[in-house]
């Protein structure tokens, strides 16, 4: 079974910085790895940003003109830059990737971001 590991999280003041790696353990031509969700205390998973295609992406618009994301597609690795944090960004961190046959849902098992004010 493919797998998705999350890496790059951490303690961060807010106004800072941070880049988060997910790499995919198969080859994208058999797992889009889509990108990120992210969950904070007692609170629902929701999108953070994901691939909606090849080139197509999409943001929550709590994080629009802070993130990006971006892909390697070579290794299979989708990348968050993650700028001006706000405390608010404190979250686990998911990343999403797809079986292109069989539509199976990968998920990794996150990494922590907590922002400091």
């Amino acid at each position: 079974q493919a797998q998705v590991q999350e890496s790059g999280g951490g303690l961060v003041q807010a106004g800072g910085s941070l880049r988060l790696s997910c790499a995919a353990s198969a080859s994208s031509f058999a797992i889009n790895n889509r990108g990120w969700y992210r969950q904070a205390p007692g609170k629902q998973r929701e999108l953070v940003a994901i691939f909606t295609s090849d080139v197509s992406t999409k943001y929550a618009d709590s994080v629009k003109g802070r993130f990006t994301i971006s892909r390697d597609n070579a290794k299979n690795t989708v990348y968050l830059q993650m700028n001006s944090l706000k405390p608010e960004d404190t979250a686990v961190y998911y990343c999403n990737a797809q079986n292109r046959f069989n539509g199976d849902n990968y998920w990794g098992k996150g990494t922590l971001v907590t922002v400091s004010s």
